[in-house]
């Protein structure tokens, strides 16, 4: 018995490490698309919005594509995301009135 308390203590244990891991992938995620497509285009507001966005630990969602160059990064942030197993209302873009 000894055994399995150690084994849900350690699933709790990564269950609560679970938020900061997808902000982890999500940060290198986002690092490597902008290595890649670049930031041209995109509007201060929206780089701001999304940096703040990592900086909280992925809390504070902000970030409302508008270009096209940030409506495609925001789509290749989504494909990325849901590839690395994190669920679409993790992401960080919302457009409010």
């Amino acid at each position: 018995m000894p055994v399995l308390a150690g084994l849900v203590f350690a699933t709790g244990a990564a269950a609560q490490d679970w938020p900061a891991e997808k902000c982890r992938r999500y940060t290198q995620a986002w690092s490597a698309a902008t290595q890649r497509l670049g930031t041209e285009g995109m509007s201060p507001a929206f780089l701001a919005a999304h940096a703040a966005f990592i900086a909280s630990g992925c809390r504070d969602r902000a970030a409302c594509p508008r270009s096209p160059a940030e409506i495609a990064m925001a789509d290749t942030m989504t494909l990325l995301a849901l590839n690395a197993g994190m669920s679409g209302t993790f992401l960080p873009f919302i457009c409010r009135p």
